[in-house]
């Protein structure tokens, strides 16, 4: 977010990461260095597109696209970032190359194919591989939507800090992408996830729950979760090369420099399109509930990082079919039931922001009717692969979603056309 401080829900801070692989084989390809090198004439880590900023991750076959400042059209969005993607596909030609979607690169081995980024910033990726052995699938081979939201002072941010705490756990059952790992189905829907809350488990202090604690204000988050990580990082960090508020890995993260909070949780999709819907979903969820529209605030601050926990594990699990028991997390977003599925939760939240907050909702709603009918992409990628975990399935699979990405389509499952 920028430098200015922005109120609740003025503009939102969107970023997308994508792989880079071989056209021929689908086998990631670590270029992102000399890609960005073919655009600006040297080895660089960011490259500015006007709306829209290409940036260097961790490893060298991931770029990621993100917000140049903090924009308020989520419409426009899609056009922008569909826009460079089809100029980053265009460039990678070259290579022989292209862009790869999902949260997971379904047979890549991050032990042999994983290369660090080696230029600026380089040392706290080094750090960090010494620390936790960054060539494991859960640092190597993972890609995910961020959502950055504003917030303008300590009552924005517990209200907003709150909303989000509540939104967290049904993520997964409406944005998963990653079913598949080393060439099997790994029995979870959502397992960036499953590696995104063990990948630190040396110092737990750094993720904790995944669901951040009950803190809301910025004394308090200091005192309950970034001190705690400056202590236990401290043998790591005599030379303070890493700071606690960045080394912060809760699915979101506050940053109270620049105002915001970050959703890490979402995994990215097939394409612009259906992320930009899921994050106009959730942003336009988060305002019904700091609207107080179907919780008051009292009933939302009181809920514990454990109770959340529970239902983020099941919905980690089987996403939009995992069972909700908890009646009292129902009736948070305004549901009687004692208890329903996940997807059918998502469709009584889309019924209610339709209503609440059409501008936001309509420009998507085809994309969020057709996910919800068809599932979460890595149910429907684990439908379209029908039980043949062969390289030759996968890989046909992969590139129709590669196409899809490149097209900025949804991605249908028609068994009948895969033979």
């Amino acid at each position: 977010m920028s430098a200015k401080r922005l109120h609740l829900f003025q503009a939102y801070g969107i970023e997308l990461e994508y792989m880079i692989a071989k056209k021929d084989s689908l086998s990631v390809n670590p270029i992102t260095d000399t890609l960005f090198k073919s655009v600006m004439g040297s080895y660089v880590s960011d490259v500015e597109r006007g709306e829209i900023t290409w940036c260097n991750e961790l490893v060298m076959h991931v770029v990621e696209l993100k917000c140049t400042t903090p924009n308020p059209d989520l419409v426009s969005l899609n056009e922008h970032f569909h826009k460079n993607v089809k100029d980053i596909n265009t460039l990678l030609e070259e290579f022989e190359s292209q862009l790869l979607p999902t949260a997971a690169h379904p047979f890549m081995d991050p032990q042999t194919e994983a290369k660090l980024w080696p230029h600026d910033n380089n040392e706290v990726y080094e750090r960090y591989n010494k620390m936790f052995n960054c060539k494991g699938h859960g640092w190597s081979n993972l890609q995910s939507t961020h959502i950055n939201l504003p917030f303008y002072d300590d009552e924005e941010f517990a209200t907003l800090h709150a909303a989000i705490r509540l939104i967290l756990p049904i993520i997964p059952a409406i944005a998963a992408s990653s079913p598949v790992l080393g060439g099997k189905n790994t029995g979870m829907l959502d397992k960036r996830m499953d590696y995104y809350q063990k990948n630190q488990r040396v110092i737990p202090s750094i993720t904790g729950k995944v669901i951040p604690e009950r803190v809301f204000s910025k004394r308090q988050y200091h005192k309950v979760i970034y001190d705690k990580i400056a202590h236990d990082i401290a043998k790591y960090n005599e030379d303070n090369i890493l700071d606690p508020i960045w080394v912060n890995s809760r699915g979101a993260i506050a940053r109270f420099d620049r105002g915001s909070i970050e959703i890490r949780i979402m995994d990215i999709q097939e394409c612009p399109q259906a992320d930009l819907a899921i994050v106009s979903l959730i942003v336009a969820t988060l305002k019904m509930l700091v609207e107080e529209k179907t919780c008051v605030l009292h009933n939302q601050l009181i809920w514990e990082t454990e109770d959340l926990n529970a239902i983020l594990q099941k919905t980690i699990v089987e996403c939009e079919n995992a069972r909700i028991t908890n009646a009292e997390y129902l009736n948070v977003f305004g549901m009687s039931s004692n208890e329903c599925s996940a997807s059918e939760l998502w469709r009584h939240i889309l019924d209610l922001t339709k209503t609440y907050y059409p501008d936001m909702i309509n420009p998507y709603l085809p994309t969020l009717e057709f996910i919800l009918e068809n599932g979460t992409l890595a149910s429907r990628i684990v439908k379209a692969l029908d039980g043949q975990y062969g390289i030759d399935n996968i890989r046909l699979v992969y590139r129709e979603l590669s196409d899809c990405l490149n097209n900025n389509e949804l991605f249908e499952v028609c068994l009948q056309e895969k033979f």
